[in-house]
C-alpha cells in the first residue's frame, strides 16, 4: 500500500507542512501523506514532518512490510551542537541519519565467487563491500533520511529518496513480490528483530541454555503453523552471536565513570526518557525506561496505578535509585522506569516526570493513570498532577519498614516492640490528644526512655522529617497496605541482586548500576512476565515472584480469619500449612500491625497481616484511616462556619463538590485494594452534608 501523495512542494515551505503523528504504536509510509520537493538537491524526493521522539516507530514501522520485510540499518550519521550555525538552512539539522535497506546497496546474486565484479552500486558515504553480510545483499536502492531540525528540534524531517524495494533495473529484489526470492530467507527481513533479539538476550542473562532456547523456539514456531517470518528462523549462529555480544560487553566503557555515563548514554538514546549532566549548578539525573518496561508500564498502568520506590542505596551507591513500578495480575511490583539523580529525588521530580508523561501518551494518547502513590513528602506533588492527571495517594511503606527493623534491633522484648510500634503509628498519624507532632514524639520519648538505642536512632533519622511527614498524611489519602508487600518484595529483590558483596567495588560506579539494571536485573521480570504468560520456563521461575504476601493473601480463605469486631485488639489466622495453628495479629487493620509469625518477625510484612487488613476493611469495622478523618473534620468546621465572603463561598463550594466526587474516585481505589476503605457513615455524612451546604447558599 502507498501513501498519500500531495502536490509539489519547495523545500523553503517545509515548515509550513503539518505535523503527521499517526495514533498507531508503529507506523509506516502507508500511513502518511507525503509531499514532493520541487527542485534542489531533493528535487522528486518524498518528504513529511513528523514528531522527533517518533522517529523509531517509523522505522519499525517501515521493516514491517508484508510485501517486502526487511531492516534498515543507519549507513552514516551526523550530528551538528546547537548555536553552531549562525543562519541555519530550513532544512538544516542538528541530527542526519541515512537510513538503507540492509538487502542493499550491493548486489552479490550473480556473484558466485562473492567478491563482486567491481560494477556494484555502492552508497554516498564511500562505506566499500561489507565481507559479512555479502550472503544477503540484493542491491535494494530502498533508503530514506531523517533530519532533526535545527530550527525545530522536536521534529523531524523524512525524505524518502527511494520508496520501492527494487535493484537498479527497477525490479523486486526480495521480499514476495521478488519470485527468486520465494522459498528463501530473501523473502523474510535479513535479520531477526530486536524484540526477538531482546528475547533471546533476557534468557541468556537468567541462565537458559543454548540448547533449551532453539528447542523452545522450535517449539513456539510449530505452535503457530510453521515459520512466517525471519523470526521463525532462528538459528544456534544467531544466539552465539547475542552470546558472544553479552561475554564482551562492560558496564566499564570509560576508565572515568561520568565519561562512561555519557558513553552508554549516547548508544541507548531510546531507553533515556530524561538525562541532565552534572554541573556547578544543576544535580546528575538520568531516566531509563527500555522498550519492555514502556509496554509493561502502558498495559498494567492503564487505568490502573504507578508507585514510587525511592532513595535506594543512598547509603552504598555513589547516587540513590528511584523506581516507579506497577502492579500486575499477580500482584507483583514490576520496575517500569529508573531514575539516577544526586539530588533528592522529590527535589527535581517535576524536570523528569514530565517527559516520561509525553513518552507514554505518544505511543498511547488514550493511556490514563487511576493513581500514583508517592512515598516521599518532597515529592513535586502539582508536578506529578499536573503530568499524570491523576489522583495521589501517600504510601507509608518506606517509614514502617525502617521502623520496624530498626526495633528488632534495638529492642529485645516482643511486648515492648508491639506498644513502641503502635506508639509510631500514633505519631505518624497523630491521633493521640496530643497538640502536635512533635509533643506525640516527645510523648513517645517519655514513655519509652529507657530504649535509648532505638531513640538515638529516631532522634538522627527521622525527628527532623516527622512533621513533613504528618502534614502530608493530612493532605493526601493513605495507600492500604496492600501493595506495601509488593513493594517490599521488589525492594528484597533489588537489594538481593545489587549489594552482593562480590559487587562491592563497583558500587561508587554509576555506569556499574545502570549495566546490572538494564541486564541482569530487568531479565528477572522478563522472565517471570514471560513464564505467566507462556507457560513456559516456570521451573526457572524465582520463587519469590509468587510469594509476595499480598498474591498469598488472597488464597486465604475468609474462614481462616477470626475476627471479633467487639474486641479489635487482636485477629487470628489458621494456618494454611498446620490446622492446629494459628498465628496471632495485634493492632488489626493498621498499617502498623504485627503478627507473631516467622516472617514477620523478620521485619516483613506478611500475608496474615495483610489478610486481616482486607478483612477489616470489608467489613468496615476498622478505625478510618487519620485521612479520612481529617476531611472529615475540614468539612464540618466549613460546615459550622461558612465564610462571608460570597466569592470564597462559591469557591469553597466548588471545592466541597469536588471532595464529594473524589471520595468516589477513591472508593473505587479502596476496591481494588489501593486505599482503605471510608467508613459509610463518613460517606453518607459528606453527601448529606454537602447537598445541604449547597442548598442553604
Amino acid at each position: 500500500m502507498k501513501g498519500h501523495e500531495s502536490k509539489m512542494a519547495r523545500m523553503e515551505d517545509i515548515l509550513n507542512l503539518p505535523v503527521q503523528d499517526p495514533p498507531c504504536a508503529e507506523f509506516s509510509a502507508a500511513h502518511i501523506t507525503w509531499v514532493k520537493v520541487e527542485g534542489g538537491r531533493q528535487g522528486g524526493d518524498d518528504i513529511a514532518l513528523i514528531p522527533f521522539s517518533r522517529v523509531d516507530d517509523f522505522v519499525k514501522g517501515e521493516s514491517s512490510n508484508a510485501e517486502c520485510p526487511a531492516s534498515f540499518r543507519i549507513e552514516s550519521r551526523r550530528k551538528r551542537s546547537e548555536g553552531s550555525i549562525s543562519k541555519p538552512r530550513v532544512d538544516g539539522y542538528l541530527e542526519y541519519t541515512l537510513y538503507w535497506c540492509s538487502y542493499g546497496p550491493e548486489d552479490y546474486r550473480d556473484c558466485e565467487s562473492g567478491l563482486g565484479d567491481g560494477s556494484n552500486f555502492k552508497p554516498a558515504t564511500g562505506k566499500g563491500s561489507r565481507p559479512g553480510r555479502r550472503h544477503m545483499m540484493r542491491g535494494c536502492l530502498c533508503h530514506f533520511t531523517v533530519k532533526r531540525l535545527y530550527t525545530r528540534p522536536l521534529l523531524a524531517l523524512i525524505i524518502y529518496n527511494q520508496r520501492k524495494h527494487v535493484d537498479k533495473t527497477g525490479s523486486p529484489c526480495h521480499g514476495i513480490l521478488d519470485q527468486d526470492a520465494v522459498g528463501t530467507r530473501a523473502m523474510y527481513a535479513p535479520r531477526i528483530s530486536e524484540e526477538l533479539r531482546q528475547k533471546v538476550m533476557s534468557m541468556l542473562y537468567v541462565g537458559i541454555s543454548l540448547d533449551n532456547i532453539i528447542q523452545h523456539h522450535m517449539e513456539v514456531v510449530q505452535g503457530h503453523g510453521g515459520p512466517h517470518n525471519r523470526d521463525d528462523f532462528l538459528t544456534r549462529n544467531d544466539v552465539r552471536n547475542i552470546e558472544r555480544v553479552i561475554r564482551n560487553t562492560s558496564h566499564e566503557l570509560h576508565i572515568d565513570d561520568a565519561c562512561s555515563v555519557k558513553i552508554w548514554v549516547q548508544r541507548h538514546q531510546k531507553h533515556v526518557f530524561y538525562f541532565q549532566d552534572a554541573s556547578a549548578s544543576e544535580p546528575f539525573i538520568l531516566g531509563i525506561q527500555t522498550d519492555w518496561q514502556l509496554q509493561q508500564m502502558l498495559r498494567h498502568g492503564q487505568n490502573g496505578s504507578v508507585a514510587s520506590h525511592s532513595t535506594f542505596g543512598s547509603k552504598k551507591l555513589k547516587y540513590p535509585l528511584s523506581t516507579l513500578l506497577v502492579f500486575d495480575s499477580s500482584r507483583n511490583a514490576i520496575p517500569v522506569a529508573w531514575v539516577i539523580t544526586s539530588s533528592l529525588t522529590g527535589q527535581d521530580m517535576h524536570k523528569w516526570v514530565g517527559s516520561l508523561a509525553e513518552r507514554l501518551r505518544t505511543k498511547d494518547p488514550r493511556w490514563r493513570l487511576n493513581a500514583f502513590l508517592v512515598d516521599d513528602p518532597s515529592f513535586g506533588f502539582s508536578a506529578i498532577r499536573d503530568a499524570f492527571q491523576c489522583r495521589l495517594l501517600l504510601c507509608v511503606w518506606h517509614v514502617r519498614h525502617a521502623w520496624i527493623r530498626s526495633l528488632l534491633k534495638s529492642c529485645c522484648n516482643i511486648e515492648v516492640q508491639r506498644e513502641m510500634f503502635k506508639h509510631l503509628g500514633w505519631i505518624l498519624y497523630s491521633s493521640r490528644s496530643v497538640p502536635n507532632a512533635m509533643d506525640a514524639v516527645q510523648e513517645f520519648m517519655d514513655v519509652f526512655v529507657d530504649q535509648s538505642a532505638f531513640m538515638d536512632y529516631f532522634k538522627s533519622q527521622w525527628s527532623p522529617y516527622i512533621e513533613s511527614w504528618v502534614s502530608c498524611i493530612r493532605s493526601l489519602p493513605v495507600a492500604g497496605p496492600e501493595p506495601h508487600a509488593a513493594i517490599e518484595s521488589y525492594h528484597r529483590r533489588l537489594k538481593y541482586k545489587l549489594f552482593n558483596d562480590q559487587y562491592a567495588n563497583f558500587w561508587p560506579r554509576i555506569d556499574w548500576l545502570i549495566h546490572i539494571l538494564t541486564t541482569e536485573f530487568h531479565s528477572l521480570y522478563w522472565l517471570d512476565q514471560y513464564t505467566v504468560e507462556t507457560g513456559y520456563f516456570s521451573n526457572l521461575r524465582d520463587e519469590s515472584f509468587s510469594t509476595n504476601a499480598w498474591y498469598q493473601a488472597l488464597h486465604i480463605p475468609d474462614i481462616d480469619v477470626i475476627l471479633d469486631e467487639q474486641n479489635l485488639q487482636v485477629a487470628k489466622v489458621i494456618s494454611q500449612t498446620d490446622r492446629n495453628l494459628a498465628y496471632t495479629i495485634w493492632n488489626p487493620g493498621s498499617e502498623f500491625s504485627l503478627c507473631d509469625c516467622h516472617w514477620s518477625n523478620l521485619g516483613n510484612l506478611c500475608k496474615h497481616v495483610i489478610k486481616v487488613a482486607m478483612m477489616c476493611k470489608n467489613r468496615q469495622v476498622a478505625r478510618p484511616l487519620l485521612a479520612a478523618q481529617i476531611y472529615r473534620q475540614t468539612l464540618l468546621s466549613l460546615l459550622h462556619n461558612p465564610p462571608d465572603d460570597p466569592v470564597v463561598l462559591d469557591h469553597a463550594i466548588l471545592c466541597t463538590t469536588r471532595l464529594q466526587q473524589d471520595i468516589k474516585g477513591w472508593e473505587d481505589l479502596s476496591s481494588s485494594g489501593l486505599l482503605q476503605q471510608l467508613p459509610p457513615e463518613l460517606n453518607s455524612q459528606m453527601a448529606d452534608n454537602t447537598l445541604l451546604f449547597a442548598r442553604s447558599h
